[in-house]
């Protein structure tokens, strides 16, 4: 084995040591911000969507399947779901009015207000995904979005801008993913650990 494939290997790990460990030091109490503003959604009878493309529709899928099964905690199953998988509806929309709207058409139709819509683009300028975001903004939705380096044209389109700042999209993907499997695990600290903590912002208007 070359000592160039062993060094390759260290330098990413290094790399996404640096990045998870300063990104979590900043970012922790908007993790948990967001966790809550989910737990207080499903509470009141609401739902996660999740859209993005590529290796961040997988995401969506491997997030939603958590809340849908099980993370850690056995409890019941919770109500979130991929836009990303539905393969009828998918080349429905692309073919009668174009990829930009595979996810918009969605938010508009299974969307509610008080649902939350998780949003993810590495660069924060996918045309779908930006368009799901002001659907979502329309109808009240609450808005999070997973994004990297300067997080782009969708960081005013967020109510919890999640942004990652790097810009290879490998790390900004495994960030991406460690922050969803905290909601999972937050999500059910609050709904069934810790419901004293939740019950002030369920009383809210």
């Amino acid at each position: 084995m070359s000592q160039e494939a062993i060094d390759r290997v260290l330098a990413h790990s290094q790399a996404g040591c640096r990045l998870r460990e300063t990104f979590f030091q900043a970012k922790a109490t908007l993790v948990a911000d967001i966790a809550r503003a989910m737990a207080v959604s499903l509470a009141r009878g609401g739902k996660i969507l999740l859209c993005g493309n590529g290796g961040s529709a997988a995401d969506c899928q491997h997030i939603a399947a958590e809340f849908v099964n099980r993370f850690k905690l056995e409890r019941p199953p919770l109500p979130a779901l991929a836009l990303t998988t539905d393969s009828s509806i998918l080349t429905a929309i692309g073919n009668d009015y174009g990829f930009e709207q595979v996810f918009l058409k969605q938010v508009q139709a299974l969307g509610r207000p008080g649902d939350v819509l998780v949003a993810i683009s590495t660069s924060g300028g996918s045309p779908n995904v930006l368009a799901a975001l002001r659907a979502a903004k329309e109808r009240e939705i609450v808005t999070v979005g997973f994004t990297g380096a300067s997080g782009g044209a969708m960081l005013p389109l967020c109510d919890y801008p999640v942004l990652v700042p790097e810009k290879i999209t490998a790390l900004i993907q495994e960030i991406h993913i460690a922050v969803g499997h905290l909601l999972c695990e937050l999500v059910d600290y609050y709904l069934f650990e810790a419901v004293s903590e939740l019950t002030p912002y369920l009383n809210e208007a």
